[in-house]
């Protein structure tokens, strides 16, 4: 089993990131003078994660393009720029075999996919419902995409999985406001927003899934895997359609219940967000850095994975997922195991 590696979150503008030896030296430079803020031990590290204007030395990005090590760069709202990727690896057999694949039983993948993200969000929303009571938003929200799974049961088209795809996702939006216990005024969370977000809870989405998928997109070239070409999102020129594909398995898992718990127990308010000319929130320094430390404790958290029946951590997910995925793909697996949240 893949080691669960720390993953690194600047955020502070204007440092300058280089390796010494074998670490990994983050400074600040102010005006010609030097201040070393950090110092860490350079293989301990898994994934590098800039956000706003940080400068990374050549030596660094090198080594960061030879070792695996998962270098990418954001905008201060947690957009997505850029990520550094090394030499060509895994097996070109394996990724011809994807194309084949892609253009064979998309649908069938892209199926499972659909039923693991709705399962996940139901059951998010009905743990809610266990522990704080039900509402008519709740309570419809639930039966509806039960009725969908049952409906995702059979054999359908690419169209018609879309179509529920994006239905699962109005009704799952539609109730999420029930589960954020301090949005009686609909200040935190008033339906899915994106570029910009429009409110606190959408802000910190947007910021999560937009880290999570480059994590994913790192652990697909792990495995051997073309990031770009997947099953439910289909290509786009600089698009990365398959981590998408996988992202929609841990939104609930991984990102939307941290969101949660960050915004019930009173860890983010909106204090802790501006908003800029056009509407835009954005999450401040010091909110964001305690939403990386969440984020990174969560990925801690140890669940039993149901197809491989053993302990794992959550940040091991993209991991297994994708190598779960491979295995398909080759025909060592009759059929793709999704992950999915359990009761």
């Amino acid at each position: 089993m893949k080691k669960l590696q720390n993953s690194l979150y600047i955020t502070k503008d204007g440092v300058y990131l280089h390796k010494q030896r074998e670490t990994l030296l983050i400074e600040q430079r102010t005006e010609g003078v030097k201040e070393k803020l950090m110092q860490l031990p350079i293989h301990s590290i898994g994934s590098i994660f800039c956000f706003g204007n940080i400068m990374v030395s050549p030596q660094l990005l090198g080594f960061c393009g030879e070792s695996g090590t998962h270098l990418s760069f954001f905008d201060m709202q947690g957009r997505f720029l850029a990520n550094v990727v090394g030499k060509q690896t895994g097996n070109v057999l394996l990724r011809r075999q994807q194309y084949r694949v892609v253009d064979q039983a998309s649908t069938e993948i892209a199926r499972l996919i659909v039923s693991a993200k709705v399962r996940s969000s139901r059951t998010l929303l009905q743990r809610h419902r266990r522990n704080h009571g039900d509402s008519d938003k709740l309570n419809k929200a639930i039966n509806r995409l039960r009725q969908i799974l049952e409906q995702l049961e059979v054999t359908l088209s690419y169209e018609q999985v879309l179509g529920m795809e994006g239905e699962a996702a109005a009704h799952y939006f539609a109730a999420f406001s029930e589960v954020i216990k301090a949005n009686q005024s609909g200040k935190l969370f008033n339906g899915r927003s994106r570029r910009p977000p429009k409110d606190p809870v959408n802000a910190v989405l947007s910021l999560l899934y937009s880290v999570l998928g480059q994590e994913i997109s790192g652990a697909l070239q792990g495995v051997g895997l073309d990031p770009q070409v997947g099953f439910l999102h289909k290509e786009r020129p600089g698009r990365d359609s398959l981590a998408l594909d996988l992202l929609e398995e841990f939104r609930a898992p991984l990102i939307d219940t941290l969101v949660v718990t960050l915004f019930n127990r009173g860890q983010l308010s909106e204090s802790d967000f501006t908003t800029d000319s056009v509407g835009g929130v954005t999450l401040k320094d010091e909110a964001r850095k305690r939403v990386f430390q969440a984020y990174q404790s969560k990925k801690q958290e140890e669940i039993r994975h149901e197809f491989l029946q053993e302990k794992i951590q959550l940040g091991l997910l993209p991991h297994v997922q994708a190598m779960l995925l491979a295995r398909h793909i080759r025909g060592d697996l009759e059929c793709y195991p999704p992950f999915y949240l359990k009761k």
